[in-house]
């Protein structure tokens, strides 16, 4: 493994080739394993997750929801049976005609380096166990085409396993792997305000909570003039 580029820093390995090599090898990682994956997955639970999103959303219900990296679709189909809008979004073409099949929902084939959103379109995304497979080099233009596609005052959530700010190959999948101040760094820089966050699972001591879960928000206009406005 080797250390978490700062916001904005680029090594010569970040060549946008290489970035796209490592996004579709680990795609394929999740192609080969799509069926496991699901069996795997299905029964976990983060309502804890799905709960503090909604809860950070300050727009009237129901919601318009982006499931970023959606897998094959189990928070798609919670996030519709509770009566929001959700659409999916995954590199997986297994993964999308999965979730598309389990949940009903609308679901988008993209990969996280190549995003085509909608401006100022979702109230919240919900990006669980997701953004981590983003390389450093990427994670500035991700996050700027989040941004975008929020609402103003929409929210991002975001939950990763957690690191010291290294990143690398483990086995056949990418993973980067920060602190909570260095994430901090790279969605302020993508022009989120935190609102809180936490380690999971629930109720167990740190060193067992493996996974860094975090809530930000666009600001709407209001918000934006008013920090302007701010004395230093």
């Amino acid at each position: 493994m080797r250390e978490a580029n700062d916001p904005g820093a680029h090594g010569a390995d970040d060549a946008p080739g290489a970035l796209d090599g490592i996004t579709r090898r680990t795609l394929a990682h999740y192609e080969r394993n799509a069926r496991q994956f699901f069996a795997g997955t299905i029964d976990h639970d983060v309502s804890q997750n799905i709960g503090a999103l909604l809860a950070a959303i300050e727009a009237p219900a129901p919601f318009t929801l982006l499931d970023l990296g959606c897998g094959p679709g189990r928070d798609l189909k919670t996030f519709s049976t509770l009566g929001h809008r959700a659409v999916g979004l995954d590199g997986s073409a297994e993964f999308v005609a999965m979730a598309r099949a389990y949940s009903g929902c609308e679901v988008w084939h993209q990969d996280f380096l190549h995003l085509d959103l909608p401006p100022d379109s979702f109230d919240g995304v919900f990006a669980n166990a997701s953004l981590f497979h983003v390389p450093s080099a990427a994670l500035p233009e991700v996050l700027a085409a989040l941004h975008g596609a929020l609402k103003p005052g929409g929210v991002l959530f975001s939950s990763n396993p957690r690191g010291h700010n290294e990143e690398g190959w483990n086995g056949p999948r990418y993973g980067s792997y920060y602190d909570y101040p260095t994430w901090e760094r790279h969605l302020a820089v993508a022009g989120f305000v935190p609102l809180h966050h936490y380690y999971r699972p629930e109720g167990l001591p740190r060193e067992q909570q493996p996974w860094l879960a975090s809530l930000w928000r666009k600001p709407n206009v209001n918000q934006r003039t008013e920090r302007s406005n701010h004395p230093a």
